[in-house]
């Protein structure tokens, strides 16, 4: 369904979106649910005495009772988009990949338009939205896309609530190919776009503040961070494309999307970016997704890679002498879900970098409702 919205004078969102709304809702709840992939089933005698199914405890403490049940071998495979299920403890297979740039769409691997719900609202592209300088109507946008995501996992035709939206990238070169996502060139309006589309979809208040016990409607995940905002263009790729910039353009451009987006709207997620950046890859720079992310930030989420970054930085942009080097590289600088497989291809010199990492975790934020997968609640190992 393509939908296009129209604003009275006072800025306020037609009321066609809420009729549509309440119109896909209605025949939602009118047609038979499928079961979603809970874990701790109730009815699995095998599941109730363990503590992280105990919906009274704190949400910590169930963190901590699942992973410290969790063998080596079991954690590694979690870093991974396509988490795998872990059938003694109950806990089913998770799907991190799902898309929701202007509506939730199956071009990930979450989301399955195959059953009762065959489509969804494709709401106009960013660019022409951001257009309307109207944060209230991103927020709205957002807050649409948020529950038609909920309903689609509450039908049972989604392995994941993790979104990789919005795209926050500064777009100043219209040879870019991708510019139409985004919400344009202006440091300011992008991120008052993040705030509102991330506020709306994880089912926030349009003014946050709204989500004091961590428990999110959907997951958002602002991407490309950072300096990202280039394709094809003269020989340059965006795999090996080597951003030049100064601290002073990083701080006044590139950067206060991505911050506003981690200190105002409280994003569950930021995705690291292909490109270098003064020569170092998005995805190995300790300086930028633990320093400043994490430690200046206090971002408390996962930090996911494009597809196949982890291999790109020995593969093509020789950052590293071999492919371990590479894995080591990441994990050390921070980030923690990979897209694709260069993670399971070294799963020995993660065994072993594990032995280092298993002191160091840390309990985040938790992405979803307590009566969600435990799966969602899962494995953000942070190095610090």
């Amino acid at each position: 369904m393509f939908l296009i919205l129209k604003t009275r004078p006072n800025g306020r969102v037609n009321y066609y979106i809420q009729l549509i709304l309440c119109l896909n809702l209605t025949i939602l709840i009118l047609t038979e649910s499928a079961q979603p992939p809970f874990a701790c089933d109730s009815s699995n005698p095998a599941t109730k005495s363990y503590p992280f199914c105990n919906l009274t405890l704190p949400i910590s403490t169930r963190v901590n009772d699942l992973v410290s049940r969790l063998t080596l071998d079991e954690k590694i495979p979690q870093l991974v988009n396509a988490a795998p299920a872990i059938p003694r403890l109950g806990i089913p297979a998770y799907e991190w990949w799902s898309e929701a740039l202007h509506g939730v769409s199956n071009s990930g691997f979450g989301i399955l338009l195959n059953g009762t719900i065959k489509s969804t609202t494709s709401f106009p592209q960013v660019i022409l939205t951001a257009a309307s300088f109207n944060a209230r109507l991103w927020y709205r946008i957002g807050q649409a896309i948020g529950l038609e995501a909920r309903a689609i996992y509450n039908q049972g035709q989604a392995n994941g609530m993790t979104f990789w939206a919005p795209n926050i990238n500064v777009f100043r070169d219209p040879r870019w190919g991708r510019g139409q996502e985004t919400p344009g060139e202006d440091p300011l309006v992008g991120g008052i776009y993040a705030i509102s589309y991330v506020r709306g979809v994880q089912g926030d208040i349009f003014e946050g503040g709204g989500l004091k016990d961590g428990h999110l409607q959907a997951s958002a995940c602002c991407k490309h961070f950072t300096a990202y905002d280039l394709d094809h263009w003269n020989g340059v790729g965006r795999f090996s494309f080597d951003a030049k910039v100064t601290k002073q353009d990083l701080a006044d451009t590139y950067q206060p999307p991505f911050q506003r987006c981690i200190q105002n709207a409280q994003a569950s997620g930021i995705m690291c970016a292909y490109n270098r950046v003064n020569g170092v890859p998005n995805c190995a720079d300790k300086n930028l997704l633990t320093n400043i992310a994490r430690k200046q930030w206090s971002f408390q989420g996962y930090i996911a890679s494009d597809c196949d970054a982890v291999s790109i930085i020995y593969e093509v942009q020789n950052y590293t002498k071999t492919p371990e080097d590479a894995v080591s590289e990441v994990l050390k600088a921070g980030y923690v879900i990979s897209t694709h497989l260069l993670m399971k291809w070294f799963i020995q010199v993660m065994l072993f970098l594990c032995q280092v990492v298993l002191g160091k975790l840390k309990n985040i934020m938790i992405l979803a409702h307590m009566d969600l997968p435990l799966s969602y609640l899962m494995l953000f190992f942070l190095l610090c």
